[in-house]
């Protein structure tokens, strides 16, 4: 029923379960395929994310096949139970306190603190039921200069924060420091989940 509702509709618009007020909408992600983009930024009320997250966060995303209409009120509606969120919730990444689905992480740039560019995600390490890294398809001068694969792992915890306006996610050090932390060497082993 999402297809009805233009994000710009639904910005700074309370969000409710039955009765119980979840949150504000605050926005979406900027990707240009908007086909891509199926989740919304939600501003969580402090006692809901101390009841239903594991670690309480004030921003997380809400899942646009979810919204199942606009009150009178002009609040909106979720088609779903507390249950079906604080299950969604489990299944994020969590950079600098926010929480992000899936689909708000991939294609992302990854850069690092020096702002050099890494390369793109393009899937995400999950190992029992969390998310423990992201695959990154990597820059042809990175590969060469770091003499890396075109492709690696990069754990959740290198991550400092997200630049929404710019699509990136930051690595908390420059990517030669990043190569030496243990979660690193540990997430690029071809054995890493099976121990």
């Amino acid at each position: 029923m999402i297809k009805e509702y233009n994000i710009q509709d639904l910005l700074q618009r309370e969000v409710f379960v039955k009765e119980t007020k979840v949150g504000v909408i605050v926005g979406e992600r900027h990707h240009p395929n908007e086909n891509r983009v199926a989740s919304m930024r939600l501003e969580v009320l402090p006692e809901i994310a101390e009841e239903y997250m594991r670690n309480p966060t004030f921003f997380a995303p809400l899942a646009k096949e979810l919204v199942h209409s606009i009150r009178e009120d002009g609040g909106v509606k979720l088609s779903k139970s507390m249950r079906e969120l604080q299950r969604r919730w489990r299944n994020t990444v969590r950079i600098d306190e926010k929480l992000y689905a899936p689909d708000e992480m991939l294609d992302r740039a990854v850069v690092d603190n020096q702002g050099v560019q890494i390369g793109v995600i393009i899937d995400l390490v999950k190992v029992r039921r969390t998310y423990r890294g992201v695959v990154v398809k990597v820059q042809s001068g990175v590969q060469r200069q770091f003499g890396v694969e075109s492709e690696i792992n990069i754990p959740i915890t290198a991550f400092s924060k997200t630049r929404e306006r710019l699509d990136e996610v930051i690595l908390s050090r420059r990517y030669d420091r990043v190569q030496t932390l243990p979660s690193y060497i540990k997430i690029n082993r071809p054995d890493f989940g099976n121990q």
